[in-house]
């Protein structure tokens, strides 16, 4: 069964057209889900310019509506590409294994107090090794809500900021979480992160060791904790822009980098990195996971990748466990 669509002639016509075509396909859609390998790459790289603000909202469906072919309509690819927190959670906010809280602690350089999710197993027997989750340019979503437990049921006591705590927090969604931090300086953002991995070393429940992980803009607050933080044990950027060449020599820490193989626009500075931790004999492994998207491990978005994604969590999770405790 084909799906029924609209054209759309321009773009001032798109956002009514949504409506009707939603209105039109969603019978359609239950019983012919789209699949990811319908989808053309140049779809992916689009979504992947508007969530990093290189295209606006207008922009985006504009040249959306060029895919919008074939039985496919721009709700249809909207609603496709674009995150699904309702299903995607793994591990529950009220899991039982976990004591999961806000907690707030101040960031004198940054934004000042700072809201943060702390999680930890409910049956540790010791001191825990510390992680500090770094979320994306969009705040703290509820999928990073749900990656800092998973790290917390591995065996340690997460951290998850929200850098978005001086305008109001996560706002409920991507878009205007995305608005919101780009008003933010990101090296005050920095300084939220530098902050959250002193609350956790000297938690009560923390052994003093705390590495980082972090996805996206968090893959480069990861690297630059690395850079500005002497005593942090481990960093783990994921698809992370990197430092500059002459921060290189100040990193401390091993690092464990992920990166994705159709990911050009970040691996472009991959290259240069490597060179200069190899020139500075820096501790690393790095990794580059073939024919998969940046943002491959976000399982709320068709980007992921079970495959990659499970294998560069356990690799994270083997860190962690060698460098931590």
């Amino acid at each position: 069964m084909c799906l029924s669509y609209f054209a759309v002639e321009n773009i001032e016509e798109v956002e009514s057209v949504e409506l009707l075509n939603f209105k039109i396909n969603t019978h359609a859609l239950m019983m012919n889900k789209i699949r990811k390998e319908d989808i053309k790459q140049e779809v992916f790289d689009l979504y992947d310019d508007y969530a990093h603000n290189r295209v606006d909202r207008r922009e985006f469906m504009q040249k959306l509506s060029t895919y919008a072919v074939g039985g496919l309509t721009v709700t249809s690819l909207m609603s496709f590409i674009m995150p699904n927190y309702t299903d995607a959670i793994q591990i529950k906010a009220d899991d039982p294994r976990l004591d999961s809280k806000y907690v707030r602690y101040q960031s004198e350089k940054g934004g000042g107090t700072i809201k943060a999710l702390l999680s930890e197993p409910v049956n540790a027997k010791e001191k825990l090794g510390g992680i500090v989750v770094v979320h994306e340019n969009r705040g703290l979503n509820p999928h990073i809500e749900d990656v800092a437990r998973r790290a917390a049921l591995a065996g340690f006591i997460s951290i998850a900021p929200d850098a978005l705590t001086p305008l109001g927090g996560y706002p409920g969604n991507d878009d205007q979480g995305r608005e919101m931090q780009s008003k933010l300086d990101r090296n005050k953002m920095l300084e939220d992160f530098i902050a959250a991995f002193n609350y956790l070393k000297n938690h009560k429940d923390c052994n003093g060791k705390v590495g980082v992980v972090g996805f996206c803009f968090g893959g480069w607050i990861a690297n630059m904790m690395a850079v500005r933080i002497p005593e942090l044990a481990a960093a783990v950027p994921f698809y992370g822009g990197q430092p500059e060449k002459e921060d290189v020599p100040k990193i401390k820490a091993p690092l464990l980098l992920h990166y994705a193989g159709l990911d050009t626009r970040v691996n472009e500075g991959w290259p240069a990195y490597e060179a200069a931790l190899k020139e500075n004999g820096k501790q690393y492994a790095a990794y580059v996971y073939p024919n998969v998207n940046h943002g491959f491990n976000n399982d709320t978005t068709p980007r992921y990748d079970k495959a990659a994604a499970d294998l560069a969590w356990k690799r994270t999770i083997d860190f962690f466990n060698e460098k931590l405790k």
